[in-house]
């Protein structure tokens, strides 16, 4: 297998950032070669151009899909960034609650939930808040890109160690052992959650109803100015008038015109 060419490099930076949005530092050179290389092997070719000029061939958007899990880095825990979890149970469910009491219609959206942990988090919080609330809809949307991700968090099986620091009446709740090494999130909780794969740049946000939440944590660290404004909008869009919006604690609005309105730190509000 031969190198990875600054010029085949360009072209696959230019590829990701036209049909993703995301965009590939010259740092990332390295981990574009070393998660290719292994594909490449695999479909008997030896160059990083031959790999391309497939992917430009690439008709039923199959190949296109491998390529982007492949190249997407996903990292994420359960009640990551816990502040923002507090935030939700103390401010943001009693506002949905007061708001919809009517409807009793919970909609939230887990944007860039990557292997699950987040929304799994975020319908566990529902749960605990409306266990003794009757006739309430706690059903989320959970999206990525990654169908590798979606995969995972559909299938809600996760390493002993990364439960072993919620409460343990959660783990006891919510949770059922899967394997030695392994614990599986109960059924009651996935059902309630919809995963399924959204692109933010080539996908329209066509949503029968507003969401009262948004969350889009550490995702648009990947995207350049442009297209974090476009994309902000774009939620804005899709959001109820007195919703929130969460975003990673490395970013930031302030780089968009959005007319969300700064509640705390990485969560806003549209007013």
């Amino acid at each position: 297998m031969k190198d990875l060419t600054n010029k085949e490099f360009e072209l696959f930076r230019d590829y990701i950032k036209k049909r993703y949005g995301i965009n590939l530092s010259d740092e990332k050179k390295s981990l574009v070669y070393s998660r290719l290389r292994g594909l490449i092997e695999e479909m008997g070719l030896t160059t990083f151009e031959q790999y391309y000029n497939c992917l430009q061939k690439d008709k039923d958007g199959e190949m296109s899909k491998k390529f982007v899990d492949k190249i997407t880095t996903n990292h994420t825990f359960f009640m990551r960034e816990k502040q923002h979890f507090d935030y939700f149970t103390s401010h943001v469910l009693p506002y949905i609650e007061k708001k919809h009491n009517g409807s009793k219609d919970v909609r939230i959206w887990c944007a860039g939930c990557s292997s699950g942990e987040e929304a799994y988090t975020l319908q566990i919080l529902m749960k605990e808040y409306f266990e003794n609330k009757p006739g309430w809809n706690t059903q989320l949307l959970a999206t990525d890109i990654s169908n590798k991700m979606l995969n995972k968090a559909y299938a809600g099986i996760y390493a002993k160690s990364s439960v072993a620091d919620l409460p343990s009446t959660w783990q006891t709740k919510y949770f059922s052992k899967h394997s030695a090494d392994t614990m599986m999130v109960k059924d009651f909780i996935k059902n309630d959650v919809n995963f399924t794969r959204v692109n933010f740049i080539e996908d329209e946000f066509k949503f029968k109803k507003e969401f009262q939440v948004i969350f889009c944590r550490n995702v648009m660290i990947y995207f350049d100015s442009n297209t974090r404004t476009k994309l902000v909008n774009k939620f804005y869009s899709v959001t109820e008038n007195g919703g929130f919006l969460f975003i990673g604690q490395s970013e930031s609005l302030g780089y968009s015109d959005s007319k969300y309105k700064y509640m705390i730190p990485a969560v806003y509000n549209k007013g």
